[in-house]
């Protein structure tokens, strides 16, 4: 398992969410550069990236943070946020992203992610934002009538590289994750769960590796270790450990 740590950007700088809620945001850094290389020399493996103006608006809205930040880095980086169509996705990946993570537009055009999966092989995930088990789209402000289970498995053989899934209703509030949901999505699917939301101790990293066998293959973690709950250092050096056990 890896430990991914999370940088969500809003108008530019780095911050982060209540329950998803834009207006409940605690700015934690104006310079995304210079915050994605401390966690790059703190051991990260790879940074997920947000777009959370994007994800409202249903398009790129934080590109020139986005560049700063692969220009600072030399590990890789998945962003999700408001790609909704092939040329978002193909521009994202010509600027030196990894991955690239669909959303609301797994639940709303399943067919996108089917032609992005061909096209940009290992390189596509589709990330599912629950709340009571339901699905949440467009910047989770809508709930829809689809389970995460039923949505995960549209994708079962289509190439995605791995499905975030995400609880809102943990995320932001340093609740620790929904360990039953992510073990029994992870169950549910073959493709690799990376678990998201309410990560937040080092006790909430070793819960997750306890289901790594379930296919939880990675955790993110966003406010836990901007206010220094979590050391990222130690995490990763936890799971490291695991590994070697």
């Amino acid at each position: 398992m890896i430990v991914i740590p999370a940088i969500d950007l809003k108008e530019g700088a780095c911050v982060r969410l209540e329950q998803g809620e834009m207006h409940r945001d605690t700015v934690f850094s104006d310079n995304p550069g210079e915050q994605a290389l401390k966690w790059q020399q703190a051991g990260a493996e790879l940074l997920h990236l947000v777009d959370l103006d994007g994800a409202f608006a249903g398009k790129p809205k934080n590109t020139e943070a986005i560049s700063a930040i692969l220009k600072a880095i030399s590990i890789p980086a998945q962003l999700g946020g408001g790609i909704r169509d092939i040329a978002t996705i193909e521009a994202y990946l010509s600027l030196g992203l990894s991955r690239v993570i669909i959303g609301t537009a797994a639940q709303r055009n399943p067919a996108l992610v089917v032609e992005a999966c061909q096209k940009f092989p290992g390189q596509i995930v589709v990330g599912i934002d629950a709340k009571n088990g339901m699905v949440a789209v467009q910047g989770w402000a809508e709930l829809t009538d689809i389970t995460a289970v039923d949505l995960a498995k549209k994708f079962e053989d289509c190439g995605v590289s791995a499905i975030i899934y995400t609880d809102i209703s943990r995320d932001g509030m340093m609740g620790g994750p929904n360990l039953e949901a992510t073990k029994s999505l992870a169950e549910a699917i073959s493709i690799p769960v990376i678990a998201s939301g309410g990560v937040s101790s080092l006790k909430d990293i070793e819960n997750l590796m306890a289901i790594e066998a379930s296919g939880v293959t990675g955790a993110i973690t966003g406010k836990a270790i901007y206010t220094g709950a979590i050391n990222l250092a130690e995490a990763i050096a936890l799971t490291k450990r695991g590994l070697q056990c």
